[in-house]
Order: C-alpha cells, then structure tokens, then sequence
C-alpha cells in the first residue's frame, strides 16, 4: 500500500557548488569579522609609548637599585590629587621621613601621564608651601584613568619616585 502526501516539496540535492558556495560564505564572514577585529585594534592603540625596549631593559637593574635605596630611606608621603568641575585641580605632596620629621629642600615634580596616549601628559613642579607640604595648580586635567608619577629630586639625583594608577571623574 502507498501513500502520497500533497504539497511536500522535494528535497534539495547537495552538489559539490553547493558545498563550495557555503565555504566560501563561511570563512569569508569569519576574514570579515577578523579583519574588522584588526582594524579595530589598531585604531585605538598605537602601539607602546617606549623608545628602545633594549635600553630600557639594560636600564632594569639600576632601577631595581634605585627602588631599594628610596625603601631604605623609609620616607613617608603622601599625594592628594583634587580636581574641581571646571577641569583644573591641585596637586599636593606631604613628605616626612623615618622620624616624621619634614622633609625640606626638595624639588618634587607630578606627571599624569596617559596610560596609551604620550601627548595628553601633563607636568607641574610643585613649589614647597610650608614645611614637608608641596602644592602646584594644573590647568585642563581631563578626565578618565591616569598614571600620576611623584617625583623627588635633591641636586640632580632622583630620591624618590611614586607611580599610582587614578581616575579622574567628570
């Protein structure tokens, strides 16, 4: 006994264009989306901010010497960062040594630097405006994530260095 069922289309028979056809949509979405991705990428990052990577890594050990002399020295300070509705902001630096003592005659510099972008830094040198207490203006301090680098130096010689990630409201 057979049955005939009306209005049943036939199946489609799968031929080798067929197959190509879908290969070639296939992996041409998947170069689109990746090229896409690379375009992306490229366009938001410009690569890395450092000059010679050699010298800086030829410059790690120094630096490691450094660190171990500014813990050594057991200097307290602290960095307030205040920014008003209008942009400009105060940076505001309070160093004491082991004893707490103040510490005076020292020229320290606040660099916020952008973590992608090298042009947008901005530098001020902070002026000593009481005894252990440094303050400086900033004009035009935009707001989003920051490095904020303190800086201490006496005659030429760095002796103390802070690095600390901020963020900047709106």
């Amino acid at each position: 006994m057979t049955h005939t069922v009306s209005g049943v289309k036939p199946a489609r028979e799968l031929t080798g264009r067929g197959v190509l056809m879908w290969l070639i949509c296939f992996f041409g979405l998947v170069f689109l989306v990746n090229g896409i991705f690379i375009w992306v990428a490229l366009g938001t990052f410009p690569g890395v901010v450092v000059e010679s990577s050699y010298k800086a890594g030829q410059e790690y050990n120094q630096t490691i010497a450094a660190a171990e002399a500014q813990r050594e020295r057991g200097w307290k300070v602290g960095v307030d960062l205040i920014r008003g509705l209008s942009g400009s902001g105060e940076v505001r630096v309070e160093a004491r040594d082991k004893t707490g003592a103040p510490l005076t005659g020292l020229a320290f510099t606040a660099r916020l630097k952008h973590p992608v972008y090298e042009g947008q830094d901005v530098v001020v040198a902070l002026s000593e405006t009481e005894s252990g207490v440094y303050k400086a203006q900033a004009d035009a301090l935009p707001a989003g994530n920051w490095q904020l680098e303190v800086e201490a130096t006496q005659n030429g010689e760095r002796l103390f260095l802070s690095e600390n990630r901020v963020f900047l409201k709106e």
